[in-house]
């Protein structure tokens, strides 16, 4: 690739990212819930039910709360991709987007650009809630490292759900992804120990890519965690890292092939 068709590939790409941050800029009521339900999701959690969950000991529940809460808003942000991936084709707007004279690969990146912002904004408003009820990073480098792992976990989930938005072309669809983030998010170390887990349960949930993204952040945030004596849970950084770069590859070649085969 020559540097003038990178140049055009990355502008692009920012044009297909600017039309869908406009849908959003007239859509405020979306954006608004968007930011609210993780910040709603969260207050129940910890003064409904934050009495009622073993936390580990001398542990604030909060601090405990936040970066499980943190990696499951990532998590949610699956579907709302696939959503908006799926009704484009639906409607018809893949398509002509395919038949104009721009670089074929703007499409998905602009998809990309523009909900990595969508969910900077989402963190951020769960950031300000955490530190309303009196949670507080140990370090300013150590937050800002835990925020680039929470946004790269979003980045490589984001391409899972452009590539299923491509497979189905279905906004319908989207509601089986939703139904499967929960028990994904819970099958995690987000709220439960993995070791009070059936043991096969527990590995599965020692492995779970958001499980090493929420350890990770703990660690980094300065916060508690459940700990333990499994490889994956003493390098939880590593595969903060590893799990998402890994998906990313894996689902941004899937959708580039899927994108160029449509309708073929």
């Amino acid at each position: 690739m020559t540097a003038t068709t990178l140049r055009w590939a990355i502008a692009d790409g920012w044009t297909v990212a600017r039309r869908d941050l406009m849908h959003w800029a007239n859509q405020p009521m979306t954006i608004a819930a968007g930011v609210i339900f993780p910040i709603v999701i969260t207050l129940a959690f910890g003064y409904l039910f934050g009495g009622a969950v073993k936390v580990p000991e001398g542990v604030d529940y909060f601090a405990f709360l936040m970066p499980g809460m943190y990696g499951m808003t990532m998590l949610f942000g699956l579907s709302s991709t696939m959503i908006a991936v799926s009704t484009d084709a639906a409607k018809g707007v893949t398509d002509r987007f395919r038949s104009l004279p721009m670089a074929p690969s703007a499409v998905l990146t602009g998809r990309a650009v523009a909900d990595l912002l969508h969910s900077v904004l989402i963190l951020a408003g769960l950031l300000l809630c955490g530190l309303a009820v009196g949670w507080r990073p140990a370090t300013l480098s150590g937050a800002a490292a835990a925020i680039g792992l929470l946004l790269l976990l979003r980045f490589s989930l984001l391409w899972a759900g452009v590539y299923a938005g491509l497979r189905t072309r279905n906004p319908g669809a989207a509601v089986t992804i939703q139904a499967m983030e929960f028990p994904i998010g819970f099958l995690s170390n987000a709220f439960v120990a993995p070791a009070t887990m059936p043991g096969w349960l527990g590995a599965v949930a020692e492995w779970n890519p958001l499980s090493a993204t929420v350890a990770a952040a703990r660690e980094l945030f300065g916060d508690q965690g459940w700990g333990g004596d499994s490889w994956v849970a003493q390098h939880a950084v590593l595969m903060a890292v590893a799990w998402p770069a890994a998906i990313t590859v894996v689902f941004f070649v899937l959708s580039v092939r899927l994108f160029q085969r449509l309708d073929r």
